[in-house]
Order: C-alpha cells, then sequence, then structure tokens
C-alpha cells in the first residue's frame, strides 16, 4: 500500500496536459529566457546563466518553485516535447534576477546562441521515486543485516533497549546549555533510537555536530542524512571546523560553493590515484581515434579488445580509489535518497556504518529515510515536527499515512521515552517566543538572556524611534477595504493594499538603519509574492521576498508577514495550517510585523491567538495610519464577534504601556509575559479582568469622545490635536470616533512625536450660526445612543452616509423653499430669469461664487459648482461618489488616487500576458501558415 501511495510525478502529468502559461503560473516553468553567460567549470561541467529578457523591461524572473539541485530541462521556443529538449542540467543557484544550470554534456557538443530564446521546465524526478520503492522492497524482505534490531523498534514490535548509563563526557562545545547537553547524554547512551526534538532557534544543529563528534571519537562510522541539500551542507560545514574527517556524497552542482572542496569528486580529484585515471582516458581517448582511422578488421579487432582491457582497469582504478576515500572518511554526508545502493555507497561493505543520523527528519517522507537507515544499527532523528511537513501531493498518498512523518510517528508512539527536547531558544525575543512556546510547545521554551530583549534599537547604525523599540507590530486592515484579488484564471491570491502598506513599514526601518538584507517580507501566496517583489525589490535589491515554505530553516532580524486574506465569508485558506504561521512567525530575531485583516483571520482559532497574543503584548495599528485615501469597506459583522473583537484591542491596556515601557528602557519583559501567562489560567480571575478593562475602556471611549464633541461645538477651533502621549489603543479610538462623526483625522509625526489631529470637512464648516445650531442637533442621536450602548458595534460606512444624506436633504429643502419665496408661480419670465440666475452661481448652499467662467459639473447630481466645492464629498454627493468607487474597484481591482481618472501606463502584468498573447498568436499564425507553403511546392 505504501508502494503504490508513492506519487512524484504530478510535474509529468502537469508538463502532459497543461498549457505553457500555465505550467509558469504554477512555478515549475520559465518561459522566453536569453543566455545570460556561458562557462566550464564544475569539475568539468558547463555552467550556463539564464536571465528574463531584459531588453523589454522583464528584469526579474517570474515565481516559482526553482532551487538548487532541481533536475531542469532546456527547451527551444517551440514548446517543451521531447522533440525540442536540448539537454538536462541541474540548477545550481537562483536569484531574483537569473538562474543558472550546470550541464554535464551537450548534444552534439553545441554551444548556445547568445541571442536566442529557451524555455526551462522542472523535470519529474523519477530517480528518486524508484530509490525509494527500491528501499521499501529492501525493507519488506530485510532478514539479516546492521538494522536488524531497529527496524522492530521502529514499527513498534520491540520496545526500545534500556539506556546504557554513559561515563562522564568532556564536551567539543563548552557553551552547551542544559538541555543540549542533556540531549547529547542521552543520544549516547540510547542502544537503537534517539529523538531530538528542536525548536526554532533551540541550536538543534549545534546539538546534533556535538553528538556526531562524540560518536567520531569512540571510534564509531556515522552516515549523516537529510531531506534538503541545504541542511546536509549546514551539517558539513560545521562539521569541517573539526578535526574529523568529513565526505560530501552528490552532485558538485548542488553543493554550496563553500564545501565543495569536501564532495566526493573534489577529494577524488586531488587523490593519487587522479594522474593515472587521467592517463587511461587519454590512451581510450587515442585508442577510439585509432580505430576509426583503421579499416581492416584485425587491427579494429585489436583496438577493441585494448579499449576493453583500458575500460576495465578504469573502473577497478576508480572503484578502489572511491572505496579508499569513503573508508577513511570518519562522517559521510548526503540527502536521504543519496544514501542508495546504486550510488556511491555500493563500494562499502554493508556493516561499515554503526549510527545513522537524519537531521530535519520531521521535513522527510518517511520512505526516504528508510533509505538510509537500513545501513546501520542505531539511530539519532532530529527536527521538530511543529514546522512546516513534507510535501505530499496526491491525497491518496496522505489519506494512507505519508504526511505523516517518521519522527512524528515515533513520538506519539513512544512519547517522551526516546525524545528528548532543547529548550532554550538563541533567535527570538521573548515577546515573539511567546507565543510560539504557549501555543505549540507547551510553554517550555525559554529565551537566551543574550537575545530575551534584544530590539532593532540595539544594531549599530540603527537609530532609536517607535518601530526598532517594539519586538511585536500589528497593522490591522479590517473595515478599511483593503479585500484580497480574485483573479478568475489564478489559484493563489493578492493583496494590493497590504503590499503598499508593507511597502511602507519597510521604508520606515530603512530610514531608521535597519539595512535591507536583515529584512525579510513573506507572504502564504505566490502571487502576493510576485506583487511585493515588482514593488520592492528596485528599490531594496538585497530584500529577501519569499513564501513561507521558502523560509524554513532561516532566520532575519526582522520579518513583515502579509496574510493576505480579506474577505466578507472569512475564508483564510491554508493558512490554517497551525505549522505554516509557526514557521512564518519564528523567523524574527528583534521585530515581527504582522500585516491582516484581524475580522477575516480571527475566524480561525489559531490564528486568533496570534492576534490577541500581539494586541496584548505588542502595538496595534490601523491602516488607516498609513493610507489616507483608504475607502471604509462596510463588512456584515456579528454583533457578538464584534465586542469580542473590541474588547480584545482593549485588553490590558495597562500590561501594553508596561511592555512597551520596558521595551524603551532597554530593561527585559521575560516576567511580565509569564505572569500573564500563568494568569490566563485562571477563568475566574479572567473574566473580571475582562470586566474590568471593558468598563476602562468605555470610560476612555467616553472621555474621547466628549472632547471630539466640545471641538465640534466650538465653531472658533479649527482643529483638534490630541497629544503625543495617547497610546496606540486611543490613537485606535480617536481615528473610529472620528470617523462615526465625519470627521478628516490624520496622524502626523513618527516614534513617541506621533499623534492625530481632528479637523471638519470642509462641508461641515459653519458658515452662518442656524447652520451651526442644525449640526448641533443633527449630533445628539450619535452621542446618546454612544452612552446607552456600552460597547458600540461601529459601522462607519452606515453612519457617515446616513449623516451626509440628512445634509442633503436639508440643503435641497432650503433651495426649493428660497426657490418658491423668490419666484412668482404665475410669472414665466421671472421663472426663467431665477433658473438661468440659479445656473450661473454654485449650487452649493450659501456660497454666490459665479461659475460661468470657471465652474465644475458634477456627475451625480448633473449640478454646477466652485472649485472650492466641487468634489463630491463637499457638496453632499459623498455617498454616491463613494458607492461608484467601490462598483469601480470591486469590477477593475484597483483603487486611482486623485482624480479618480484611470492610469493610463501599462500594467507590468498586464504587458507580460499581452507578450504572452502576441507570442501565442504568432506561434498559431506560424503553424496555420507552414501547411499552405507544402500545399503550394507541390
Amino acid at each position: 500500500q505504501i508502494n503504490a501511495t508513492i506519487s512524484n510525478f504530478f510535474t509529468k502529468i502537469w508538463q502532459e496536459n497543461i498549457s505553457l502559461k500555465d505550467l509558469q503560473n504554477k512555478g515549475v516553468c520559465l518561459l522566453k529566457l536569453q543566455i545570460g553567460s556561458q562557462s566550464t567549470g564544475l569539475y568539468g561541467r558547463t555552467v550556463v546563466i539564464l536571465e528574463p529578457r531584459k531588453h523589454l523591461g522583464f528584469s526579474s524572473l517570474p515565481s516559482n518553485s526553482f532551487g538548487p539541485g532541481d533536475i531542469v530541462g532546456l527547451y527551444d521556443t517551440s514548446g517543451c516535447s521531447a522533440e525540442s529538449q536540448i539537454c538536462t542540467g541541474i540548477v545550481t543557484r537562483i536569484s531574483q534576477a537569473s538562474i543558472s544550470v550546470a550541464f554535464d554534456d551537450l548534444k552534439d557538443e553545441a554551444s548556445f546562441d547568445a541571442d536566442g530564446l529557451y524555455n526551462l521546465l522542472k523535470l519529474a524526478n523519477d530517480v528518486t521515486y524508484k530509490r525509494m520503492k527500491r528501499a521499501l522492497n529492501t525493507l519488506n524482505g530485510y532478514r539479516n543485516g546492521p538494522a536488524a534490531s531497529l527496524i522492530p523498534v521502529l514499527f513498534g514490535d520491540a520496545q526500545p533497549s534500556a539506556h546504557s548509563q554513559s561515563n562522564e563526557l568532556e564536551f567539543f562545545n563548552s557553551g552547551l546549555d542544559d538541555s543540549q547537553r542533556e540531549a547529547v547524554s542521552f543520544a549516547l547512551s540510547q542502544r537503537e533510537l534517539a529523538v531530538i526534538h528542536g525548536p526554532p532557534g533551540t541550536g538543534k544543529t549545534t546539538t546534533v555536530v556535538e553528538i556526531i563528534l562524540q560518536a567520531v571519537k569512540q571510534g564509531q562510522k556515522v552516515l549523516c542524512c537529510a531531506p534538503s541539500n541545504v541542511a546536509v551542507d549546514n551539517l558539513v560545514e560545521r562539521l569541517a571546523r573539526s578535526k574529523a574527517k568529513v565526505l560530501r556524497l552528490g552532485h558538485p552542482a548542488r553543493l554550496l560553493e563553500s564545501i565543495q572542496k569536501h564532495s566526493l569528486d573534489a577529494v577524488l580529484a586531488c587523490s593519487d590515484n587522479a594522474s593515472i585515471i587521467a592517463d587511461i582516458r587519454k590512451d581510450i581517448d587515442k585508442a577510439m581515434v585509432g580505430m576509426k582511422k583503421k579499416s581492416e578488421k584485425g587491427e579494429r579487432g585489436n583496438f577493441r579488445r585494448e579499449i576493453g582491457e583500458l575500460r576495465k582497469e578504469l573502473r577497478s582504478r576508480e572503484t578502489a580509489a572511491i572505496a579508499q576515500i569513503l573508508k577513511s572518511a570518519d562522517v559521510v554526508l548526503s540527502t536521504n535518497t543519496g544514501a542508495c545502493d546504486d550510488g556511491p555507497l555500493k563500494f562499502l561493505p554493508a556493516e561499515h556504518f554503526d549510527w545513522v543520523v537524519i537531521d530535519e527528519c520531521a521535513q522527510a517522507l518517511e520512505s526516504s529515510c528508510w533509505i538510509a537507515l537500513l545501513r546501520a544499527r542505531k539511530a539519532i532523528l532530529a527536527g521538530d515536527y511543529k514546522q512546516l511537513p513534507p510535501t505530499i501531493k496526491s491525497q491518496t498518498a496522505a489519506a494512507k499515512g505519508l504526511s505523516l512523518s517518521l519522527m512524528e510517528r515515533l513520538i506519539q508512539m513512544y512519547g517522551e521515552s526516546v525524545v528528548r527536547m532543547l529548550t532554550v531558544q538563541y533567535r527570538m525575543n521573548s515577546a515573539i517566543m511567546d507565543w510560539a512556546s504557549k501555543e505549540m510547545y507547551h510553554g517550555r521554551l525559554t529565551a537566551h538572556s543574550s537575545v530575551e530583549g534584544h530590539l532593532l534599537k540595539d544594531l549599530p547604525g540603527v537609530t532609536c524611534m517607535e518601530e526598532t523599540s517594539i519586538p511585536l507590530l500589528l497593522i490591522d486592515t479590517a473595515g478599511c477595504g483593503l479585500s484580497e484579488l480574485e483573479i478568475s484564471d489564478e489559484q493563489s491570491k493578492g493583496n494590493q493594499g497590504e503590499v503598499d502598506i508593507v511597502g511602507l513599514h519597510i521604508k520606515s526601518l530603512t530610514e531608521a538603519g535597519v539595512k535591507a538584507k536583515d529584512i525579510a517580507v513573506i507572504a502564504p501566496y505566490n502571487l502576493q509574492v510576485d506583487l511585493l517583489r515588482q514593488k520592492l525589490s528596485a528599490r531594496h535589491p538585497e530584500l529577501e521576498i519569499k513564501s513561507v515554505d521558502g523560509f524554513q530553516g532561516r532566520e532575519k532580524e526582522a520579518v513583515v508577514l502579509s496574510l493576505v486574506r480579506s474577505n466578507r465569508k472569512g475564508e483564510v485558506g491554508f493558512l490554517a495550517e497551525d505549522r505554516r504561521i509557526n514557521v512564518a512567525v519564528t523567523r524574527a530575531r528583534r521585530h515581527i510585523a504582522v500585516v491582516c485583516d484581524t475580522q477575516t483571520v480571527g475566524n480561525h482559532a489559531f490564528l486568533k491567538s496570534l492576534i490577541d497574543h500581539m494586541t496584548e503584548f505588542g502595538e496595534v495599528r490601523t491602516a488607516f495610519e498609513y493610507l489616507q485615501d483608504i475607502v471604509p469597506q462596510n463588512y456584515t459583522r456579528d454583533h457578538k464577534d464584534t465586542k469580542t473583537a473590541t474588547a480584545c484591542k482593549s485588553s490590558k491596556q495597562k500590561n501594553r504601556d508596561q511592555v512597551s515601557a520596558k521595551a524603551k528602557d532597554g530593561q527585559k519583559t521575560t516576567s511580565s509575559a509569564k505572569s500573564n501567562t500563568a494568569g490566563s489560567q485562571n477563568h475566574a480571575k479572567q473574566n473580571t479582568s475582562a470586566q474590568k478593562d471593558q468598563k476602562e475602556s468605555k470610560i476612555r471611549y467616553d472621555e474621547i469622545r466628549a472632547q471630539v464633541e466640545n471641538f465640534m461645538k466650538d465653531a472658533n477651533m479649527e482643529n483638534l490635536q490630541f497629544p503625543s502621549s495617547f497610546n496606540s489603543h486611543d490613537r485606535l479610538l480617536v481615528h473610529q470616533i472620528a470617523e462615526e462623526l465625519g470627521l478628516v483625522h490624520e496622524s502626523r509625526g513618527q516614534g513617541s512625536d506621533r499623534c492625530i489631529t481632528v479637523s471638519r470637512p470642509l462641508a461641515s464648516k459653519p458658515a452662518e450660526e442656524p447652520e451651526q445650531e442644525e449640526t448641533q442637533e443633527e449630533e445628539t442621536a450619535p452621542t446618546l445612543q454612544s452612552e446607552q450602548t456600552p460597547q458600540p458595534s461601529l459601522d462607519l460606512k452606515a453612519l457617515h452616509l446616513e449623516r451626509m444624506r440628512r445634509e442633503q436633504q436639508k440643503r435641497e429643502e432650503n433651495l426649493q423653499k428660497k426657490k418658491q419665496e423668490n419666484t412668482p408661480d404665475d410669472d414665466f419670465d421671472a421663472l426663467i430669469s431665477a433658473v438661468v440666475k440659479a445656473d450661473s452661481v454654485c449650487s452649493f448652499v450659501k456660497c454666490k461664487a459665479s461659475v460661468l467662467t470657471l465652474g465644475q459639473l458634477c456627475l451625480f447630481c448633473n449640478r454646477q459648482f466652485c472649485l472650492s466645492h466641487h468634489i463630491p464629498e463637499v457638496h453632499g454627493c459623498g455617498d454616491k461618489a463613494k458607492s461608484h468607487a467601490r462598483m469601480r474597484i470591486s469590477k477593475e481591482g484597483v483603487l486611482y488616487a486623485g482624480s479618480g481618472k484611470k492610469d493610463k501606463s501599462l500594467d507590468p502584468n498586464k504587458k507580460a500576458y499581452l507578450q504572452r498573447k502576441l507570442d501565442s498568436k504568432l506561434k498559431d499564425m506560424a503553424s496555420q501558415r507552414k501547411p499552405k507553403n507544402k500545399e503550394n511546392d507541390t
């Protein structure tokens, strides 16, 4: 059943059944690339750099899933069929602007055309599938061998043996913490199996390296594997610093340049047999040339026998050299599939290795682990099963067990008896760590003193401001109309509003002195990654923008996470995968900023826990503070959910202020975080605290509302400026109240000088005393309503539009009364004169400005206004203008700032689409033209 469920052929299925454009959208194909450069290197292989067509304005590659070590096929532009394939190679390096591929041999030794265009397609790697299948067949019939006692333990047929007492260890790394020392001692004492659980930043690789060095010290031969080349190279770099003899197996193109000297190719090239092997190959070449020149059968037969003998000697020499190199190595490292029995390891006896160490085991298919596990009597598995699991594209395979990794299965089977967890992390600020620790690791993680309170402002060259003094920042787009983009022929998601906000936050960080190479922008969707790269890559070339999967195992000083999803249905898609969000958040060392619609993502319990944590211990801002021209949107909300969300934003205000103050003073925040975590376990105290916080929030809301209403009553005050001492929650309340009352609200300043200014819109500035009285009467109802409602459910759009509707209705009534008073019904000439006079002046109430020379016709009410009152929001057509803008946004997916006229510049995505459509059309026309030519020739 396991054999039948292994599925690695989806790329091949896509290649046969999907168009080239769709293949590129899925990230497995790159179309119309040109040769940037070509060189010979990498142990005799040809290395070619492929780039997009820069002369047409394509500066970066489209979003793709290519990575170092991938097998790719190079094709001409006629397609990606077997006939059009030029050659196959292996990706050596990939960046946003180019991709490098190493080719072993070319057809007919042809060189590439520098002016030609090529397609690059990721090929289905059936070699990996065959190796896993062969390992499982071997496992099925395994009787005697080094792993005879290990296999029953891994399948639960036998319990792990009682561990032996280890002698006092002398650690190679004296800086190991207690949990790491315990894990090393435990791994050395176990007879068959030890599992090292390493959460993010806890020094898992450091611990694994120490275990391997201790095993080598005891005289053990170790085979070390990992599912990815990057993970293996990381271990090689760390082990190479010691005196242990390290040998790396694998194609040189898949290795980092810094460790290629430890590869089998490099060591073989420097061995004593290298010159003899080279001479034998030259002799074979000479014999081949001589055989072609001779015409007599006898002489040709002599050359053929000579070539056969030389080839036999060559195989013998190479086998002896490789076997000697392998036997002399203390640690042999390869990927899981690289440890197969048809690779270099076939030259070693079956009992050669004593230990098998599999790093990142939680990210590997169990079937791939068995390739290496069958070679030793003891297994050490290291990884974190709370991070992203191996990718399973076949639902059938996942349902039959392949979605469960070997590490997770063993932990479920044996529990803590075979596991040691590393508990001290050396990466994250404690405020970032506490959420992951509580939600994923049962609150067992603690931050090392060196990272517990570190912030961006502590980096050299970084100035102290609000953005660099806080570890947690939540930018909430709820109710701001920044909905996700829905493209009919695109499975991925994007959100242009969040892209703009991310750009502004990156600008703030870089202006404060944070280097772009120390910042990561992470998005869960490839479409959003593309939008972010278009926005930011040109301005910040060193800024790394990738998907969540692409950042696993990485870390950055600052991380900006865009969650993308913002819709009326509250759908979060595959954001519901808890481990994906855990990976995204735990990449950050000093600062994490999350841009999201809390109303949408808050529908998922795990995502809501992140929002709650950032609200309680971090800085919360609304999108209004970043984008001034956004249109509020009326989301349909459940009253209970709205109350909960608002109460959540206002809860633990005192704790937030304490954490912020401690961050600014450079003090530690761990004790505060621990006290709040402990307090959350007492439900009775939590309910009482929540009611108290809700009451305090209501009092604060009423105080700010009263200040705003007093400002509205005072006609002499042009604007109301709130002090910079307001915290983020107070500023959020000011934005909400101002939007509810139809006032202009604007954030100014940075850091501790940030403040909010509230002013009247042009339409509501009192021209005369009676108008002011009407305004006061109109504002009474909302005020009374807010006093009766303990926690208002704000519907900003409805309140604003209702107020504008009432004002417009009163203006029309006043205008109608004046016309009736000044124009007799029976005097037709006077009526005509009044109409002409009315058309010659501004239609705004009490405005006498002439519009004969300069005026503007409103598209919504068909009346003339002067330049001071022609804006729809000023003269009362704001609701119609907003409705029109909303319809336009819904239809086109783009909001145009300023006059509202459409931007005439061609969108890069549309330009690329039109180019592909043109190429397809030309190709169709060319294919139709060829048959006609043949008919004419006949």
